[in-house]
């Protein structure tokens, strides 16, 4: 347990390091920071610091710089200060997502661009995973007498599509009819069963029949997978600890793979209510541990999706914190 003195010269010294990326003296405290104390206490307070493994030096000569469990403790003063504060900034961009997106993954996208740009991290949303999401509608558009698009859209604002060709010509009126016959049939059910189950023997004697439920299953399983977008890698890559390939390359490696990164994201880490922080060598997988990731689950019952943002450990906890919870507040019924 640190003394009210040394968590607020800990405060101070990550308040310094987030803001300029450069290893910090006790003369820089001094000045920026009203702590009552003089830089020879300060000095003498960061040398406990960093024997007690909350600061180091990178080298002898240069200032102190926070480890994980430094910022570790820092994270958790600003939790604990916040009490019932939920952290949720006044993001009017993120609360106008809302009204303008017209369905969920106009939303997600809309939402991922604006949490990257107002944290200046790398922000990621995985989609809901869709086994339970329910088939609203199944719409047919002819384009010509040997092809027509297929469109699913889910009770819940997803929507994927696959061309269809056959051999056969098929009117629009052909094309219609089976419209009729494939909402009959799946309207309501799962995107899953879809995808899985046979099709009914009466449709399948409708002209162009084949072709086209090959394609509405061919959508179906595109929704059941696990599905994230990304925004901000350019941001990242602009971050002084990363102008090193090498130091991005096991976070690019994990973002290649939707599956990987799930996992990755949904391992169990470090939690504080609804809002997953793992710093470093906390993250379960190895990759992540030159980075800090901010987690946390948006969505009800078996529909959730994460809401994420990665950056370096020096990050703006504060900002980064409300920020998701801001954008876990914009899809939370979603």
């Amino acid at each position: 347990m640190l003394s009210n003195r040394r968590q607020q010269i800990l405060c101070a010294l990550i308040e310094e390091y987030v803001a300029n990326a450069c290893p910090v003296g006790s003369r820089t405290i001094a000045e920026h920071h009203d702590l009552g104390v003089s830089p020879a206490t300060i000095r003498n307070e960061l040398s406990a610091l960093e024997e007690a493994g909350y600061i180091t030096q990178p080298h002898t000569s240069a200032g102190r710089v926070p480890t994980d469990a430094g910022y570790r403790e820092f994270v958790d003063e600003i939790l604990a200060a916040a009490g019932d504060d939920p952290l949720l900034p006044q993001l009017s961009q993120i609360e106008a997502i809302r009204a303008s997106a017209d369905a969920l993954d106009d939303l997600i996208e809309r939402t991922n661009a604006e949490l990257a740009r107002f944290t200046q991290c790398l922000s990621v949303i995985m989609a809901p995973k869709q086994d339970a999401s329910r088939i609203r509608q199944v719409s047919l558009v002819s384009l010509s007498d040997h092809s027509a698009l297929v469109v699913l859209v889910t009770e819940d604002g997803q929507v994927a599509n696959e061309h269809a060709l056959f051999a056969d010509p098929a009117s629009p009126e052909d094309i219609s009819s089976l419209e009729r016959a494939l909402n009959e049939a799946y309207q309501g059910r799962a995107a899953s069963e879809v995808s899985a189950e046979g099709v009914p023997e009466r449709i399948l004697r409708a002209p162009a029949a084949k072709a086209v439920t090959r394609a509405l299953k061919a959508a179906a399983a595109r929704l059941t997978r696990t599905r994230a977008t990304r925004s901000g890698m350019s941001t990242l890559l602009r971050k002084p600890e990363f102008h090193e390939s090498e130091a991005l390359l096991p976070v690019m490696e994990i973002l290649e793979d939707d599956t990987v990164l799930f996992k990755a994201l949904d391992e169990n880490g470090i939690c504080e209510g609804d809002i997953c922080i793992r710093i470093g060598r906390e993250n379960a997988s190895e990759r992540l541990f030159g980075v800090s990731v901010i987690a946390g689950i948006y969505g009800r019952g078996d529909a959730q999706g994460i809401v994420a943002v990665i950056g370096p450990t020096r990050m703006d906890y504060s900002r980064t914190i409300g920020a998701v919870r801001a954008a876990q507040d914009v899809l939370k019924d979603e």
